[in-house]
């Protein structure tokens, strides 16, 4: 369902000789909203002199003849990538060697799963031996949980007990889904492998239910951590510029990405430890360091800015949705686009559009909250996209390595490689930050999310193509020449690689990492600032939840996951990256021009929400606060 254009109809004034806004840049201006006119987001003259909506004197000439530069991000900012950083590092130091740990059997020797020091030249180390399509089934599903799990986080949080209460509970569930993964890969236990799986399991699914619910409140609590809003600052130059909140929040989630991703490298130790001293020690260093969340959590619990839950705000998003609805449903499937699609499809459940005596009982809400339940929808339909762009992802979580254990490793492990793909991202993000993105703007070219986005998949469709050559040229140069080449060993067991070196396979690592800054990244950007302020967590979910929509969608490909399609398998998902990302684009290209307008919905004062005064809603509240919401009246 296409939902409503968020298109106000602007009226230029005649351009002056102080400066004129031409067509294009009228387009891309805040529109203030405006109840009295019957249309998605109302007529509203172009006065290039007037204030913007939720900034302090900025006007819209202003708004675009200036230069936008990021605000300053505060200490509690920096705590809350801290949190980040121990809770990647846990997920991505257990993730990174589970392939090995379920595919291979225990090298000749071992009871942990180590590789004796004489056969580390090119040994894998392994655990259960239960093949690859047993490990892309586990794995697939562990991707899968992990990220349907963040909507109960999401729930909780916006509903009753608040991001920083959630965060705090989950992380305990958390680290004890981490203490059986340890007990489950002792030597005692790898002697019985269908225990040590079935323990595996276990431990995933408590880690899920504890780390998704981190996952869906972590990146929405990093964002309110901002509360600046749109201002003027003259620099030392003497140039007037614009601090503004978009491009700060861009700032803010480039370096908490770069955070998932300082701890995406802890997982460089992981390779080591289980190839030199076995899985349980391997499992044990990120249980260790998931204990540092609640320290850091517990240590700046004054400083953080909370936003109040309120246990409605969900029910009362579907009565918006259902109010509009209302009978514009017809057998006839034109005629219910064309409903769906007519002006002033969303007064109905304004409560402006009523007099006092005649709003209905069930609407509890203001009018800019209907707006940004708009602005949520078309979020939600960016985000449907993401599923096609996580299927290329998901191939470096498990079958680039093993990919990478039939080639020539020289003493590296073969799951060590993957580590590649945070250390680009770490360092491509400064200097998109720092040089790339301030050039585009001083430039007057406006990178938008949409375009970000439809860069990445193109991005994701090189590097897939690139995995399928490589897969290819291995099978002809492997030893065995039966196109499974990391199962290629001599009688003795010992592996026999094929003659190229394992660093070749570092270019998918290092294009899908690019594409991550393009893709990923502004969908956690994209997911912040367009959901309503009292359920980001729950949209938030919503994004994350297309990584789980990825894995069902790999489940499903469960017989092609063989080593011996690898080729076909890559490419095949190349061209469907380059399919989507075209789509995506032709689709949400006009997204660009509302940018502005949407991000500027709900930056006002408001009116609020029945049954609380309306401060709730717009006001800064730090930890303790959350209780201001919770029993809030339907």
């Amino acid at each position: 369902m296409a939902t409503p254009a968020v298109e106000p109809v602007i009226e230029k004034k005649p351009a002056t000789e102080s400066g004129s806004v031409d067509e294009k840049h009228a387009h891309d201006a805040h529109s203030v909203v405006d109840a009295k006119h019957h249309e998605d987001l109302v007529h509203d003259v172009y006065d290039p002199d007037a204030i913007v909506e939720g900034s302090i004197d900025v006007t819209y000439r202003e708004l675009e003849t200036l230069r936008h530069v990021a605000d300053h991000i505060n200490i509690a900012s920096f705590l809350v990538i801290i949190v980040e950083f121990a809770e990647r590092w846990s997920y991505y130091g257990t993730l990174n060697v589970l392939n090995n740990y379920i595919r291979a059997p225990l090298p000749p020797g071992s009871r942990d799963g180590s590789v004796l020091p004489e056969d580390r030249a090119d040994g894998v180390a392994g655990a259960l031996g239960k093949g690859q399509q047993t490990s892309f089934s586990i794995r697939t599903f562990n991707s899968f949980w992990f990220y349907v799990t963040p909507l109960i986080g999401g729930i909780i949080a916006d509903t009753y007990l608040g991001r920083y209460n959630t965060i705090m509970l989950f992380t305990f569930v958390y680290i004890i889904g981490h203490i059986i993964l340890v007990a489950s890969s002792t030597p005692a236990s790898l002697e019985h492998p269908d225990t040590a799986l079935g323990l595996l399991v276990l431990a995933i699914i408590v880690m899920g239910l504890g780390g998704g619910a981190i996952k869906s409140n972590v990146s929405p609590l990093i964002g309110e951590q901002y509360t600046g809003k749109m201002r003027k600052k003259t620099l030392k130059s003497g140039e007037v510029v614009i601090l503004s909140p978009a491009v700060t929040y861009q700032r803010i989630y480039n370096w908490f990405y770069a955070s998932i991703n300082w701890g995406s490298t802890g997982a460089i130790s992981a390779s080591f430890l289980a190839r030199d001293h076995g899985y349980w020690a391997a499992f044990l260093v990120p249980t260790c360091i998931l204990c540092l969340v609640p320290i850091v959590l517990a240590l700046g619990r004054k400083m953080y800015v909370v936003t109040p839950p309120r246990g409605s705000i969900l029910l009362e998003v579907f009565r918006v949705i259902k109010m509009c609805i209302g009978t514009k449903l017809s057998w006839n499937i034109s005629k219910t686009i064309k409903n769906l699609n007519a002006p002033g499809f969303w007064e109905v459940a304004k409560p402006s559009n009523y007099t006092d005596d005649k709003r209905p009982g069930r609407i509890t809400w203001d009018d800019e909250f209907v707006n940004e339940v708009i602005r949520t929808l078309k979020a939600c339909q960016v985000f449907l996209a993401m599923p096609f762009f996580y299927l290329c992802y998901s191939q470096i979580d498990g079958n680039l390595s093993t990919v990478a254990a039939g080639m020539t490793l020289n003493g590296t492990p073969n799951d060590l490689i993957v580590n590649l793909n945070p250390i680009v991202i770490i360092i491509i993000i400064p200097i998109m930050d720092f040089f790339v993105y301030p050039s585009l703007r001083k430039a007057g070219i406006n990178f938008t999310p949409i375009k970000r986005i439809t860069l990445g998949f193109f991005i994701a469709s090189l590097a897939m193509l690139y995995a399928a050559i490589l897969q290819k040229f291995i099978f002809e140069k492997s030893p065995c020449h039966n196109n499974l080449p990391s199962e290629c060993r001599d009688a003795q067991k010992h592996q026999l690689p094929a003659p190229i070196n394992v660093w070749v396979v570092a270019g998918p690592y290092i294009l899908v990492g690019i594409a991550e800054i393009f893709a990923t990244l502004v969908a956690n950007e994209y997911a912040y600032t367009k959901a309503p302020k009292r359920m980001k967590s729950t949209v938030m979910a919503f994004s994350l939840l297309m990584s789980a929509v990825s894995s069902a969608l790999n489940f499903a490909l469960t017989a092609v996951n063989v080593e011996n399609r690898f080729t076909w398998l890559f490419g095949s998902f190349s061209v469907v990256s380059l399919i989507a990302g075209s789509i995506f684009w032709l689709y949400f290209r006009k997204l660009d021009a509302q940018e502005l307008r949407l991000n500027a919905i709900g930056t006002g004062q408001r009116q609020g929400f029945a049954g609380e005064d309306s401060e709730v809603t717009y006001a800064v509240h730090h930890h303790g606060d959350e209780k201001l919401g919770k029993k809030a009246k339907v």
